[in-house]
């Protein structure tokens, strides 16, 4: 119980601190009293925190605990436990509680990837957890957690999400995050499923070459797989004369689909992630180089069928577009179009193209 409370003043110490000293808390002007409730805020949820000793603790103390989510298992300091993740009811973060046999709350964590969203903040997005795995992953003999978390976009549609990985490994006093490890796998897109974070922790697999990498040659060596029928040399105004480079890259059940714009010394010049928080490509339907702003260079335009997990762990299929506008300093994604226009199941590369120039004012094509 000494760790515990010792973790539980030293996380208390440290949340506050990140609160007060992130990136974006200095921007603004903070009053004292306005530091003051901050503070308050910080040291009440802390309280209610550690004032958890019992599992009927949780629910009285403002947890909901996420009844389906709820595990067995051994962990080398407490011996068989329950892991109980519970969400707070009024900042929506997730906690990991751990209780023996007769309910006695032996370890707690809320020191995850998913509360760091929202930099800064006590109040996070989380909707719930999406899967749990436990596994020996560092050869110890001791289980680890993985752990993917669902979180609500701030400007997303409702019923919209995205996925936060997470793994947890366990010492000789709870469990311990490494933040490096956990950075790569949402960085990089890795936290799509859990065969998809094992494949990276365990396998060696990444897809951070996709976003690291300096030449086609880099990307190829790695396992990239163009898509041939769809590359092309296109002459951009400010780039000059480029291979638009489509292509793919498979790791666990995923197929993550990327576009680059290739100098003729091999070396990439620009990269594109049409896909967003979409979990997998699904089919390639087209990339096209015209001008559709009307501002006389060319830009980049993709039409693609994604799938993703829904709610419920069904596969949902759908169409959707990205476009990048060419300007002085690069390309820009497009953020205008997409407040009117959304692709439907049918929708060809030709249709997205001529309603794209049709918002900016060029006549229709006969």
């Amino acid at each position: 119980m000494k760790y515990r409370s010792f973790y539980a003043r030293a996380a208390a110490g440290l949340l506050c601190l990140s609160v007060l000293f992130s990136p974006w808390y200095g921007r603004f002007t903070v009053h004292a009293a306005e530091e003051q409730d901050i503070l308050s805020a910080c040291h009440a949820y802390q309280k209610r925190l550690s004032s958890v000793k019992k599992e009927a603790d949780i629910a009285a103390y403002g947890f909901d605990i996420i009844e389906n989510q709820v595990f067995s298992m051994t962990v080398k300091a407490f011996g068989d436990v329950s892991m109980i993740p519970a969400l707070d009811r009024t900042y929506h973060r997730l906690v990991l509680f751990f209780t023996d046999e007769d309910g006695n709350t032996v370890y707690s964590t809320d020191q995850l990837e998913t509360n760091n969203q929202v930099r800064g903040e006590l109040r996070q997005l989380n909707q719930g957890i999406s899967a749990v795995s436990f596994q020996d992953l560092d050869g110890d003999d001791k289980m680890d957690i993985l752990l993917i978390t669902s979180c609500e976009k701030n400007d997303s549609a409702a019923g919209k999400a995205y996925k936060v990985g997470d793994v947890l490994f366990q010492n000789e006093h709870g469990f311990y995050r490494d933040w490096r490890l956990s950075d790569k796998i949402n960085r990089f897109g890795m936290n799509k499923s859990i065969r998809f974070i094992e494949s990276f922790l365990v396998d060696g697999y990444s897809t951070e070459f996709l976003y690291t990498a300096s030449t086609l040659d880099e990307l190829k060596e790695h396992g990239f797989a163009m898509a041939e029928e769809l590359s092309s040399w296109r002459t951009f105004e400010k780039l000059g004369s480029l291979l638009v480079v489509p292509g793919t890259y498979r790791m666990a059940e995923y197929t993550v689909f990327m576009v680059y714009l290739v100098n003729e010394q091999g070396d990439i010049v620009w990269s594109f992630q049409p896909m967003g928080d979409y979990e997998n490509l699904y089919a390639l339907k087209g990339v096209a180089c015209r001008d559709i702003d009307g501002d006389g260079m060319k830009d980049l335009a993709v039409l693609a069928r994604y799938s993703y997990e829904g709610k419920d762990g069904e596969m949902i299929l759908e169409n959707d577009y990205s476009i990048y506008y060419q300007k002085t300093g690069g390309f820009y994604p497009d953020t205008e179009l997409r407040k009117q226009y959304l692709s439907k199941d049918d929708s060809t590369m030709e249709e997205l193209v001529e309603t794209a120039r049709a918002y900016w004012g060029w006549r229709q094509e006969s």
